[in-house]
């Protein structure tokens, strides 16, 4: 069976684990976010392939969900003393092994996707992992700062204000002319099956879908798609300040809606959102919470059930 997923950070790596675990046969490709991007120190750092490469890999940080396990950050406090005024992203020192190795590779002259495909050589995710583009998206938000309107990065936004600054937009910068990075057009084509795990459907599926033939791409495919949000509040993160921002409520209707049924053929809802219906859409209600991996592995086989594969 061939599987494309599009995912984001860690509800995407965790959905991917349990997925794994449920057809670890499965030819599987992950299309991964990469409008949380950002560039701090020099060295480009590419949050959701990370997350995605050390949970598949098994270097994640089980409890944060995000970084290494065993992580020490001596940098970030050298960072402090010098009273370098970005601190407050959490850049740890395992960690930055592999920004150092990235931008080595990116300043040689390497796209992003065989920068990514030779970081995968260490850590064996069992699937491929593509970053969504080659080309530069960075995620901005719109947000009024001591009385002043500015567009901030997203990871400012997301990490330093913890999403409490009102969004106006979030615009993914350079999504509009980005172009898939080679082997995902290809990927969506030959897939049996598309799923888009419980990420955020604004600044991770959604950045995704923006850049070029993605979206039409899924259009002759069958689409199953799994709720982040259980009973109108997100299953973790701020998701719901995301969906704000761009005038969806927080509910699993209104964002399988969102999604419409020109992307989606079958939207997952949690048991507590039963009923919940999407004009052209199959739904079903199943327990959507990720416990453990057994409980994320039933999620990915009532996924796989709905899409008919």
């Amino acid at each position: 069976m061939r599987i494309v997923a599009l995912a984001g950070g860690i509800g995407g790596a965790r959905f991917l684990q349990g997925l794994r675990h449920a057809v670890p046969d499965a030819d599987l490709t992950v299309v991964v976010n990469t409008g949380d991007d950002i560039t701090m120190y020099g060295l480009r750092i590419c949050p959701d392939l990370d997350t995605v490469m050390y949970t598949l890999g098994g270097g994640i940080d089980t409890e944060r969900g995000w970084g290494r396990q065993d992580e020490t950050f001596v940098v970030k406090e050298e960072l402090g003393a010098y009273d370098v005024p970005t601190t407050w992203f959490g850049l740890g020192d395992r960690d930055l092994a592999t920004h150092l190795v990235r931008r080595t590779m990116l300043d040689a002259g390497f796209p992003l996707s065989q920068v990514t495909t030779a970081l995968c050589a260490r850590w064996q995710p069992g699937a491929t992992l593509l970053p969504m583009s080659d080309d530069r998206v960075e995620t901005h938000v719109l947000v009024d700062v001591d009385g002043v309107r500015k567009a901030i990065h997203f990871q400012e936004w997301w990490v330093k204000h913890r999403a409490a600054l009102p969004a106006h937009a979030i615009v993914a910068v350079g999504a509009e002319t980005a172009t898939p990075a080679p082997g995902v057009l290809e990927a969506i084509d030959a897939a049996d099956v598309v799923l888009l795990p419980p990420s955020n459907p604004v600044v991770s599926i959604g950045t995704i879908l923006q850049v070029k033939g993605i979206r039409e791409a899924l259009q002759d495919k069958r689409v199953v798609g799994l709720s982040p949000i259980i009973g109108g509040a997100p299953v973790r993160g701020m998701a719901d300040a995301c969906l704000d921002a761009i005038g969806v409520e927080t509910t699993a209707e209104a964002v399988g809606r969102h999604y419409g049924s020109d992307v989606l053929d079958g939207w997952l809802v949690d048991s507590k959102d039963a009923g919940v219906t999407v004009p052209d859409v199959e739904v079903r209600a199943v327990p959507l919470l990720m416990t453990a991996v057994e409980a994320t592995a039933a999620m990915a086989r009532a996924a796989l059930e709905l899409a008919g594969v």
